[in-house]
């Protein structure tokens, strides 16, 4: 454990020194997996389908503003989808333009969350992003990772029904329409997934708020079971042909990814908790005080054999 917690306080150390490289970093390689995920499952704009131009504006975010990689994936997605066909043009872009909406009123700064949810649903873990804004968010986070979830549903209809809405290119405008608003309105899927993930978000943030021992701990083990639970509750009403297995292998792996979460940002020894009593002309004040566990970065000391062997031998000459 003391090795873990060294090797914490020298990656803290490390990033501390070295923000100003790591950050642009950082944003760089998320702009590049997002814009690589993008282009290879849609990938209809063959102009824009090239490593070059995801490397120069994978680059060009890394010096911006983290909505400005959320803009540069809307777009990329908005171009595919123009080259493939106008009313999924439409109907996605009418649903960014709402989804932008609500994510700037409420919450601007979870932008991380809004690129993550879609990227996460490809790697078959999403459940971690509702956990992990529990735990360091607030329940208005909820908002972006709905917004995530929406934008994921979305293209992912899009992709699953190809076929049909080119065959559908004879019909009337009208009727492609419809289909596409009926078949992105009518995702029960995609309600029950933004329903569990609402309500783990809520669940763990009201637990790890508590002031019980171990509270991040109970809150994460909570969620997990209240996000598997809520996804198989949906299944059974709605008949949305959840994977059983992927969803518990997946919010078991989410697991411990918010427990390494929980180790960088709330490490905390309960074994030496303290309260402590106080008062005022006006209240009583009841505090509990929980140290955080912390250790120094072990110094290394060089000792200088070949000098203390000099000196002896000066020493033994003099005396004979």
């Amino acid at each position: 454990m003391t090795s873990l917690l060294v090797a914490k306080q020298i990656l803290m150390t490390l990033y501390s020194k070295y923000e100003v490289y790591i950050t642009p970093l950082l944003k760089f390689l998320l702009a590049l997996i997002s814009l690589l995920l993008i282009n290879s499952h849609m990938g209809y704009m063959e102009s824009i389908d090239r490593t070059t131009v995801v490397l120069i504006v994978s680059l060009m975010c890394s010096f911006m503003p983290m909505n400005f990689i959320v803009v540069m994936a809307a777009l990329f997605t908005m171009l595919h989808l123009y080259a493939f066909n106008l009313e999924c043009t439409i109907v996605v872009g009418a649903g960014f333009l709402l989804m932008f909406l609500l994510y700037l009123r409420f919450s601007p700064k979870d932008t991380l969350v809004v690129l993550l949810i879609p990227v996460c649903f490809l790697l078959r873990i999403p459940y971690v992003v509702p956990l992990a804004m529990g735990l360091v968010g607030t329940p208005v986070s909820a908002v972006s990772i709905t917004c995530g979830v929406i934008a994921y549903y979305m293209l992912h209809f899009v992709t699953q029904n190809v076929s049909t809405i080119l065959a559908m290119a004879d019909e009337e405008m009208t009727a492609r329409f419809k289909f596409i608003v009926d078949g992105l309105l009518n995702n029960r899927q995609m309600v029950i997934t933004i329903a569990a993930f609402a309500v783990t978000v809520i669940l763990v943030y009201l637990i790890r708020r508590m002031s019980i021992d171990y509270a991040w701990t109970i809150a994460m083990a909570a969620g997990a079971v209240v996000n598997i639970t809520v996804l198989l509750v949906g299944d059974l009403m709605f008949d949305t042909n959840v994977a059983l297995l992927e969803v518990v292998l997946g919010n078991i792996l989410s697991l411990f990814i918010a427990v390494v979460l929980q180790f960088f940002v709330f490490n905390v020894d309960y074994s030496r908790t303290e309260k402590v009593q106080f008062e005022d002309d006006e209240y009583y004040y009841y505090v509990k005080a929980v140290p955080k566990i912390s250790v120094s970065k072990p110094e290394k000391k060089v000792k200088q054999i070949n000098s203390q062997k000099n000196k002896a031998a000066s020493r033994n000459r003099y005396t004979h």
